[in-house]
């Protein structure tokens, strides 16, 4: 069994929408690079905007 990761070493990115760091989630795995908004609110928020 692999060992888990600290939340720490996981990668983070910059939300599009309210400019705050979220880290890395299981769910987001296959599609990391193109995950630009921290949540579903966020992201309805930012296609408003753009």
């Amino acid at each position: 069994m692999p060992r888990m990761r600290k939340k720490a070493d996981l990668p983070t990115k910059t939300c599009v929408s309210c400019g705050l760091p979220f880290a890395w989630r299981k769910k987001w795995e296959r599609d990391w690079d193109q995950v630009k908004f921290c949540s579903d609110r966020c992201r309805s928020a930012g296609a408003k905007q753009a």
